[in-house]
This record gives structure tokens, C-alpha cells and sequence, in this order.
């Protein structure tokens, strides 16, 4: 694939040439619009030709070039090619042409190589070639200590990145009052290739790209040391750099940017075109000073917008877990005979356990409980959508076990993978003393008789959990209550809730605490809850925990 890429205002934005032909010019209609008056409105045009492109005039008044060349002919582009529209900047680039090494040599946006590691340790290299008399930069110890608290003033307390690097690239334009070019180039997280982030030149008319030398990247980012050529057109270790002799770089240093852990997040790259301004070893230990400096403002800055972004979504999830207390009911059932009780705690922000109570208005009292696969975020999710199916459907189903059907085929359908849910549905009848119970793959409910007894339903009638098998035939157990008989309802948060030794509250103390309590419910909800809290003692909880228990007050 090839492309034009506009360098303008310091940005280079990429226009692939996916045509046969692409035209450059004033107007609107025009492939690739140039906003200018030196342009004219149908400038230039672009011609794919067998693998090869060609640029043509068309007639301009201020003329097209190449390389710095005004064609008067059709001229076929090669990569890294320089074209002048007026005062419009452009580069021809083609793939073919690319240099597919660890690290390119790139312009702008465009600039992309990888980091490689390496575990030697930060150190400054300088190499000088003949100076004498072109100590035209040197810098006083006063002038250069005033630079360093000069920059950390002006970095303190900017904790935007975008505003902080141009200070970083000014300060050293003011240090360095012959430094014609300079940019600064940040790891990127996602890909942990170096790409450019801010360039800065000294005269506006300059060409508003800047290249950096692969060969020294390389070196600076393998190697981690800060790189310093006096007379870089004739440093011997960069002679074979294109980018050296073709942007006629007499001096430069490059530095790199070094994180806590010493590994490079960034490289700060300055240059001179002036032959007779050289930089010195002592404007490179300024330099690195600087790059410190910087690299710890960055961290600061990046710290600062992660903290900003964690507060965000703490208040997100703050709102989100209101929203899911919405979906509980605000307060139990007020019936003469029955007691009420249910407790929910979620191991994170939200959770996927879920409770519901809803009075019909035939007197007949719905229960609905369910635990969603999972727990945080995605369950939350679930059960929103779980608390909405029940609530629409239960009260215009009456036969409790069809009801359960039609609330599993809604959550069967766009059924997340993975994001089943266990599910009890009790229809409780307050006259008669009796409850209908739909049981989709939970535990089966603690049933405690006024005796101390503690009954469990038989596993032949516990269906599969919702919202895997869609069109599944649920079936209703019938049970009665007498005086001082209750029912506890619990999800797995309950029975599997561990102490700092890693043991379970397990089904067996549930069922001798259940057995062991005065059967009102009002009591036995609240002690239940502190007695699994005094098992953890005080060990986080791994899951969701909730309990709903309803029964029958005492003769």
C-alpha cells in the first residue's frame, strides 16, 4: 500500500492511494483538499501506473516539486520522496519501501518501532570529534544548575501530558540557544512501541517533519545511554545513517527517558544544523538532568490520570450499585402469622445474587431468589435483567412452574456464554398455610420445623439452571408450613465463605445453626448473617452473600 502523508502544523496526517488516480488541489471536490491560496484548484494529481505512481502538474501557477525540483514533466514517485504544493508539505510513502527492522526511521504519526530489552544499566556516552574553537554552547555550572531548577519549576504540578512535554522541549531551546530541532517520542502501553508525541523546530519556515536516525535510536533504547555526537555528519558510528547526512545533522544528542524501574518510557532528541555550534559532553549531562527530570514529571502525569480515572470509576460503580439496591425491594411483606427477612452483601461494587419479593393481588406472596455465575460487573448485568423477566412475568403466569419456563426462554435468548443462573421461585399462600417452590439448579432450601427439625427437598425436583436449555419442563414441589416453621433460602456465599485458614462455613454448621435457633425468623436471619461473619473473622468474602428466609410466628 502507499500513501501521501501532509506534514503541516506538526502533524502528519496519511492519505492512502487506493485509486487510479488522486487529485490534489483547492477545491472541495478534489481527493485531497489543500487549504491554501498558493494552491490552485486543481493542482496536482497522482496516477497509479502498473506498481509504480507518477506525479503530474496540471497547470499550476506556483508550480509542483519534488525533492525540491519543480517538474515540468510527469515524474515517477519513489518512497520517502519530498513533494512541494505551494506552501503544502507532503512525503511519499509506499510499503515496499519501508525498512522492516526492530526500530525504523520514521516521520511524525507515522513513526513506529519496537523496544527491546536489554538489562544494562543507564550510562552516558559521548563522543566528540574536533572542537576547537566552536565552543559556541558552553554553559556556566551556575547557568546550567539555574536550567535544572529552572525546568523543575516550570514542570511542577503539570499533570497533563500534552502541556507538559512542549514546556520539557521549550526549557531546552532556551538552554540550548542553538538547537534548531527536537522531539520527544513516549512508549505507547497497547503496542510498547515509541511513537512521536510532541516536535518542535526554532524557524517556523522549516520543514515541519523531523527524522530521527534508527541507528541511534536503536542504541540509545537498547543500550539505555544517552547518545552525544559532536559533528554527527562525521561520526564514525553513524555513516551509514542516511537520515544523518540527508537532514545535515552537525550535532545531537539523544537521551532516553527512564522509568522507576529503569526501563526507557520515552527518548528526548535534539539537533543542530549550525557547524559551528557543536554540543559538548557538559551539555550532555544537562541534558540527561533534563530527560530525568522529565521522565519523573511523566510518571507523576501518568499516575495522576490513572489515579483520576480509578476515582471516575468508583463513582461509576458507586452509582451502579445504587442502581442494583433499586432493584431490590425497599422493605418484606407485612402478613398477620409470617415473618420476613432478607440480607444481601456484595463481595465487590455490585453483584449477581439476587432477591425479589412481589404481592399479587390475590394475597398470594411471590419469593424470588437467584445467584448469576459469576459475580462483579458482567453479573450485575445479568440480574438486572433477570429481576426485569420475573417481575413481567410472574405476575400475569399464575402456575408457579410455568412461570419459571417462560423466564428461563427469555434469559435463553441472546444468553450470554457462561452466564447461567440458579434460580427458586416460591409462591407462597398465606391462607392455606402452604407454598409452591421452583427449584432451577439452586441449593435446595433449609425447611425447619417447629421441632428443630431441618428438612430438604428431594434432587429429583431440581431443574437445570436458567438460561441454559431453552424450553426446559420445570416442575413444582408443593410443601406446607405449620406454627413456628420457616424456610432459609441461601446463595453459595453463604455455605462457602472461608476463614484466613481457608475453611468453609460448610452445609453441615449451616444446618446445625438453623436447627440450633429459636425459629423466628426476625432472629434467625440476623444471627445467621453474624455467625458466618464471626466464621470469617474478618477474611474478605470471596463471593456474593445473600439469605432470605420467610415462616410462620410461633402458636
Amino acid at each position: 500500500m502507499s500513501r501521501l502523508v501532509m506534514l503541516q502544523g506538526g502533524e502528519a496526517t496519511p492519505y492512502e492511494l487506493d485509486g487510479e488516480e488522486v487529485v490534489l488541489g483547492r477545491l472541495p471536490e478534489c481527493d485531497i483538499q489543500l487549504q491554501s491560496n498558493m494552491v490552485s484548484r486543481k493542482h496536482a494529481r497522482v496516477v497509479r501506473s502498473a506498481n509504480s505512481f507518477v506525479l503530474e502538474d496540471l497547470g499550476s501557477g506556483n508550480g509542483s516539486f519534488v525533492n525540491g525540483k519543480r517538474i515540468s514533466e510527469p515524474v515517477t514517485l519513489q518512497h520517502d520522496d519530498r513533494i512541494k504544493l505551494g506552501p503544502v508539505l507532503l512525503r511519499f510513502e509506499t510499503d515496499d519501501g519501508e525498512d522492516s527492522s526492530a526500530v525504523k526511521e520514521v516521520v511524525d504519526d507515522a513513526f513506529r518501532f519496537d523496544v527491546t530489552a536489554d538489562d544494562a544499566s543507564s550510562t552516558i556516552m559521548g563522543t566528540v570529534g574536533a572542537t576547537g574553537g566552536f565552543g559556541l554552547l558552553d554553559v556556566q555550572p551556575q547557568a546550567k544548575l539555574k536550567a535544572v531548577l529552572d525546568i523543575s519549576r516550570s514542570l511542577v504540578g503539570t499533570h497533563d501530558i500534552d502541556s507538559l512535554l512542549p514546556k520539557v522541549l521549550d526549557s531546552l531551546f532556551e538552554i540550548f540557544p542553538h538547537a534548531d530541532r527536537g522531539c520527544i517520542l513516549l512508549k505507547e502501553e497497547s503496542s510498547g512501541k515509541m511513537v512521536p508525541r510532541v516536535i518542535k523546530h526554532r524557524r517556523e519556515s522549516d520543514d515541519d517533519s523531523v527524522k530521527v536516525s534508527r541507528t541511534i535510536l536503536k542504541q540509545v533504547l537498547e543500550q539505555k545511554q544517552a547518545i552525544l555526537s559532536a559533528d554527527a555528519a562525521s561520526d564514525a558510528r553513524f555513516q551509514a545513517s542516511e537520515s544523518i547526512s540527508a537532514l545535515t545533522i552537525r550535532s545531537m544528542m539523544c537521551v532516553p527517558m527512564l522509568s522507576l524501574e529503569g526501563e526507557p518510557t520515552g527518548v528526548i532528541n535534539i539537533d543542530t544544523q549550525n557547524p559551528m555550534a557543536q554540543f559538548k559532553p557538559d551539555d550532555l549531562d544537562l541534558m540527561v538532568a533534563v530527560a530525568g527530570q522529565a521522565a519523573m514529571s511523566y510518571e507523576s502525569a501518568r499516575l495522576l490520570a490513572s489515579h483520576v480515572e480509578k476515582q471516575k470509576q468508583d463513582a461509576e460503580m458507586d452509582i451502579a450499585r445504587s442502581v442494583q439496591r433499586a432493584l431490590l425491594p425497599e422493605e418484606m411483606p407485612h402478613c398477620d402469622g409470617y415473618e420476613f427477612f432478607a440480607s444481601y452483601e456484595a463481595a465487590q461494587a455490585v453483584g449477581g445474587d439476587y432477591y425479589d419479593v412481589i404481592e399479587l393481588p390475590d394475597g398470594r406472596i411471590v419469593l424470588a431468589f437467584g445467584d448469576v455465575a459469576g459475580k462483579g460487573v458482567p453479573a450485575s448485568l445479568v440480574m438486572s435483567r433477570l429481576s426485569s423477566a420475573v417481575r413481567n412475568i410472574v405476575e400475569y403466569v399464575e402456575d408457579p412452574a410455568e412461570a419459571v419456563a417462560r423466564i428461563n426462554d427469555h434469559m435463553c435468548a441472546k444468553a450470554v456464554e457462561g452466564r447461567f443462573v440458579t434460580f427458586v421461585l416460591v409462591v407462597l399462600n398465606p391462607a392455606q398455610h402452604t407454598f409452591s417452590i421452583v427449584n432451577a439448579g439452586h441449593m435446595s432450601p433449609m425447611i425447619r420445623r417447629a421441632s428443630g427439625e431441618v428438612e430438604e427437598l428431594d434432587e429429583s425436583t431440581v431443574g437445570v439452571p436458567v438460561g441454559v436449555v431453552e424450553g426446559f419442563p420445570f416442575e413444582a414441589a408443593e410443601c406446607s408450613l405449620g406454627p413456628g416453621d420457616c424456610a432459609v433460602i441461601y446463595t453459595d456465599g453463604v455455605s462457602e465463605a472461608m476463614n484466613h485458614e481457608s475453611e468453609l462455613y460448610g452445609l453441615e454448621r449451616l444446618r446445625e445453626f438453623v436447627a440450633a435457633s429459636s425459629g423466628r425468623v426476625l432472629e434467625l436471619g440476623p444471627a445467621l448473617r453474624e455467625d458466618v461473619r464471626r466464621h470469617a473473622a474478618g477474611r474478605p468474602q470471596n463471593d456474593d452473600i445473600t439469605v432470605m428466609i420467610f415462616g410462620r410466628t410461633p402458636a
